[in-house]
């Protein structure tokens, strides 16, 4: 009996500790991102020349610049979209990094250059309708994780996530234990 009290104080220990840096870790992770104005790229993969659709939402002031080291500057004016190429000698498989500036205030989000043989989205094609998966309305870029990028891992909040989904299961079975070692039941 000794062994299930000490075995469960640990339990609870450590599920407090995680509790106690799950808001640590998310608020880390999220906070360059979390802007007051809405911003996006799509699509999120392009190949090495091709074209990119910038837009922002919610900004006070009329215009919102967009920089990367991946294709020239791009003002964005009156709430409006803009359209950017990627350098053609953009390494593919590369993730750059994509900064939208209103009023000093800046969020970023990632835009992949595909590699050969990988997803390809070309903006031009005016044959036929966009068969691309994704979002076919506006959304906020910037929220969520990357986990399952191959070159980040599980981040910090996924980490915490998965230690106290553990804590809480063996929690649980210590407590149905116990319960039935009292009742005499099997």
């Amino acid at each position: 009996m000794r062994a299930i009290r000490s075995a469960s104080a640990a339990l609870f220990a450590a599920a407090a500790l995680g509790l106690a840096a799950a808001p640590t870790a998310l608020a880390e992770e999220n906070e360059p991102n979390i802007t007051s104005f809405g911003f996006s790229v799509t699509p999120a993969t392009v190949a090495p020349g091709g074209t990119v659709t910038l837009t922002s939402d919610g900004c006070e002031v009329p215009t919102v610049t967009v920089t990367s080291g991946v294709f020239d500057t791009v003002t964005l004016s009156e709430g409006r979209s803009g359209t950017a190429t990627v350098d053609v000698d953009a390494e593919a498989g590369t993730r750059y990094e994509i900064t939208f500036d209103c009023k000093g205030e800046r969020g970023t989000t990632s835009l992949t250059v595909a590699a050969s043989g990988g997803p390809v989205h070309d903006t031009g094609n005016v044959e036929g309708p966009d068969t691309s998966p994704g979002a076919h309305k506006g959304v906020k870029a910037g929220y969520g994780s990357e986990a399952g990028s191959v070159d980040e891992g599980l981040g910090a909040t996924e980490l915490v996530t998965g230690v106290v989904l553990i804590v809480g299961a063996l929690g649980a079975a210590v407590v149905l234990t116990r319960r039935r070692g009292a009742d005499g039941s099997p």
